[in-house]
């Protein structure tokens, strides 16, 4: 039997991630009246009289499985389709191929539309509809947009979705199955956040573009406690990362701290590495410049769709957890993606789409430049199915790697 449907949420407020302005959390909110992310906050002293790491045994397998430190407040709201506790699975051949021994694929292409998106979309759904919103709109490379439609279709409400005109056709239907309006835009996700926006104003819409809202990166983060629960409350030493928006690398690091306030893990943290696509990679440049904040990135062009993301609302806090962590940023190229596609599909049974495997694709020059060793305990992050992008598959399509 469930043992979390009477704990109660203890979200306690809203605060800016820049400027520590607090807002009421029962209020609907977006960004911070500067313009920056806002994070949830809980009474971390409350919380740790329910959990601990002997509490789980009879609770929920999917992000709910933490309510204190979740931002729903009554279980009636909590929404679920099935998503979270994706396996952690060790890859045994292609470790031994690139001489790591302890090698990990969070495999989140087990969620239900296909990738983490599902997390941060059914989070944000679930609170935004327990404060009243029936109506969003998004604007998608194609993962989310699937997800909004998928917990918008759960939850009886509507998604209108904007997205370029060559996200993957399989996406575009599964929007359209859900039900979702969706509308096809000339150009790249920011030029569909442009079109967004304006309906969002235009019918008084709620904008679930990410982290311009609060609670997409509470799905994700539900990540970062997975990985501790799964390796018995430990921590790895690094984790590579696929990074777009970066809601996910925002979560998990998020997550690490509330774990360690609550007495979960200690004060260890594993190096975070964003992985970029060569022909998107406005983090990695911004990292290795020093910067703070990264320039917009033109002319952006990819296979992986996901990581087509020239400009990141997020990017100050992207650079600070990557450099916090003592964690690296690194891009690879289209080949060499497509390459580790056919390689871990062959070597372990496993079909990543192009954006998870990039962090396969990022191993090898990790290895050369000695910011990943033998002995390591690594984690790479399977964000999405390669079952999403069909036409990538094709024997014409792909590529021989031996």
């Amino acid at each position: 039997m469930d043992s979390t449907s009477e704990i109660p949420s203890f979200l306690r407020n809203l605060v800016c991630t820049k400027c520590l302005k607090q807002y009421d959390p029962d209020e609907l909110h977006r960004l911070c009246t500067c313009g920056k992310v806002l994070f949830a906050e809980y009474d971390i002293e409350g919380a740790k009289e329910k959990i601990n790491q002997t509490s789980f045994e009879k609770r929920k397998h999917n992000i709910w499985r933490i309510p204190e430190i979740m931002p729903v407040r009554k279980e009636k709201n909590r929404f679920s389709l099935g998503e979270g506790f994706t396996p952690l699975l060790r890859l045994e051949n292609l470790g031994k191929i690139l001489g790591l021994k302890n090698l990990l694929l969070k495999n989140e292409s087990e969620n239900p539309t296909g990738s983490f998106k599902s997390r941060g979309l059914c989070a944000a759904v679930s609170r935004a509809y327990e404060l009243g919103v029936r109506e969003f709109v998004i604007p998608t490379a194609g993962n989310a947009g699937a997800a909004l439609a998928a917990y918008t279709a759960r939850t009886n409400t509507q998604a209108h979705v904007f997205m370029p005109k060559d996200t993957p056709p399989l996406i575009i239907n599964e929007i359209n199955a859900f039900g979702a309006d969706y509308h096809l835009v000339d150009g790249l996700i920011t030029d569909a956040g442009k079109e967004a926006r304006k309906a969002a104003e235009e019918h008084g819409w709620f904008d679930m573009s990410t982290l311009k809202e609060p609670y997409r990166v509470e799905g994700k983060k539900t990540m970062g406690y997975e990985i501790a629960e799964q390796m018995d409350w430990t921590l790895p030493d690094v984790i590579i990362y696929p990074t777009g928006g970066g809601t996910g690398i925002i979560g998990m690091w998020k997550a690490f701290d509330e774990m360690e306030k609550l007495g979960l893990v200690g004060n260890e943290r594993p190096r975070l590495i964003s992985v970029q696509s060569s022909g998107c990679a406005p983090i990695v440049k911004a990292f290795h410049e020093g910067k703070k904040y990264a320039e917009f990135w033109e002319n952006a062009e990819t296979l992986a769709a996901g990581l087509r993301v020239p400009a990141a609302i997020a990017d100050y806090l992207i650079l600070e957890t990557i450099r916090d962590s003592k964690g690296s940023a690194i891009e690879v190229d289209d080949l060499t993606i497509k390459i580790s596609m056919a390689q871990v599909a062959k070597e372990e049974g496993i079909m990543l789409a192009p954006e998870a495997a990039a962090t396969i694709a990022a191993l090898n020059p990790l290895i050369e430049n000695k910011e990943i060793s033998k002995d390591e305990n690594i984690i790479v992050f399977g964000t999405g199915s390669g079952l999403t992008t069909p036409e990538e598959w094709e024997i014409k399509a792909m590529v021989d790697y031996s």
